[in-house]
């Protein structure tokens, strides 16, 4: 068994307060876990408005399959235009 997770940072520009990022991470949080059927959690940058980041989480048994699942999610992530995609990272282990 292997799980891999991506963490990405997002910078929200058009935020002017707290509850407009959380706004805006909800709808990115459920909009990947119905389309993939992971986890996703706000991780850090809790009480910056104009940032986010976020880990996805997924179980398999092949790292390869993992780390390319987990890149087309950040692809994903980046396309949905909430948010500019600063950073990613993906670890498996």
């Amino acid at each position: 068994m292997r799980v891999g997770v991506l963490l990405v940072e997002l910078y929200l520009p058009g935020n002017r307060s707290l509850k407009e990022k959380r706004r805006v991470v909800k709808a990115l949080k459920e909009r990947i876990k119905n389309r993939y059927n992971v986890s996703v959690a706000e991780v850090e940058d809790h009480d910056l408005y104009q940032r986010a980041s976020l880990a996805v989480a997924m179980v398999g048994t092949d790292p390869r399959g993992l780390n390319g699942e987990l890149d087309r999610i950040a692809d994903r992530i980046h396309g949905m235009g909430l948010g500019e995609l600063v950073r990613h990272r993906i670890e498996i282990w």
